[in-house]
């Protein structure tokens, strides 16, 4: 089971193997990450909330 590194949420493998960066085995930013945002193959704060 995978977790995301910035909020600690659960992660599918497929989901990691889609976004995580190559030689990582799982992902920086996830779907559910209010604060974090993937973007241009990099990850950046988000401007505003996501929620």
């Amino acid at each position: 089971m995978s977790e995301c590194l910035n909020g600690g949420a659960f992660v599918t493998e497929r989901y990691v193997r889609v976004f995580a960066p190559t030689g990582m085995e799982t992902v920086r930013v996830c779907p559910d990450c209010p604060d974090m945002l993937r973007e241009k193959g990099g990850v950046r704060e988000a401007k505003s909330s996501r929620q």
